[in-house]
């Protein structure tokens, strides 16, 4: 897809990009394929926000993927490929031989009229999905699944891919798009190519209003707040943080705290960690 720009009549399309629709054939979803997607606003069960600065948007559908990939052996024909509201990546119509008919993620070169299979025997082709322990050393992949059958979890947006770099008895080592190389089971499924709509990552934004209609509200800086609503607020005019390192509004550090659980269990299949 190539990136569009604007003539600067006015201040918001002096810098917004778009992304020109080259890739996408069909515009209408497949209905049976949808499902209602409920707004929460980023608050939990209980009515608490959980996630900050969300709220608003546009409507929009779910359009149910295809992540495991399970119907082996079927010939499925690339009918259209789709914009999807819900990821960064686009999403590819298959319409199987028995009539069955799904989305998967469209990874980068499946034009419409291809034929793609899974499972066993599969060719080293992209688009097709097969076990990691039937992939050739080398490969190129993305939608990696961490637990055998459950379906993709790794490597799902727009312009990534993942590398299948050795087989190590039951393991496989993949280098992921973070740079961290790790061990994942040999029976996981794969599907070879890179994730398309490469150029996702150059769009700029360029109005404020277009966040919004993404259900992204405005971020308001600690420092301008009042000491009782934030760490960093309070003080004459422009005020120094006034502690070692900045921290979020419950007083957590901000730059560089590491969440992650030391005792993990999946901590034990990284290799090497990402790139810092």
């Amino acid at each position: 897809m190539a990136i569009k720009k604007f003539r600067p009549i006015t201040p918001s399309l002096r810098h917004m990009t778009v992304l020109k629709s080259d890739e996408i054939t069909k515009q209408e979803p497949e209905k049976s394929l949808l499902a209602t997607l409920k707004k929460n606003a980023g608050r939990n069960s209980r009515g608490s926000i959980t996630v900050r600065h969300r709220g608003g948007g546009n409507k929009r559908k779910y359009r149910i993927i295809d992540f495991k990939r399970d119907k082996d052996q079927i010939p499925a024909k690339v009918a259209g490929i789709e914009y999807d509201p819900n990821r960064s990546a686009n999403i590819a119509l298959l319409n199987y031989a028995d009539g069955e008919k799904r989305y998967i993620l469209a990874p980068n070169g499946l034009k419409v009229g291809d034929v793609i299979f899974s499972g066993e025997g599969s060719d080293i082709k992209v688009g097709n999905c097969l076990k990691l322990k039937n992939m050739p050393v080398g490969t190129v992949i993305h939608n990696i699944e961490l637990k055998e059958g459950k379906g993709g979890q790794m490597v799902r947006s727009a312009g990534v891919s993942a590398q299948l770099m050795a087989k190590e008895g039951k393991n496989a080592l993949v280098r992921l798009p973070s740079g961290e190389t790790r061990y994942v089971n040999i029976n996981c499924k794969a599907t070879i190519g890179q994730v398309g709509n490469l150029e996702h990552e150059n769009v700029t934004i360029g109005k404020a209003g277009r966040k919004r209609h993404m259900g992204i509200r405005p971020t308001v800086r600690g420092s301008v707040m009042n000491p009782n609503d934030h760490p960093h607020g309070g003080g004459e005019g422009r005020s120094p943080i006034g502690r070692p390192s900045p921290v979020t509004p419950w007083g957590k550090p901000a730059l560089g705290y590491k969440t992650r659980k030391k005792n993990k269990a999946s901590n034990k299949m990284i290799v090497s960690k990402r790139k810092k």
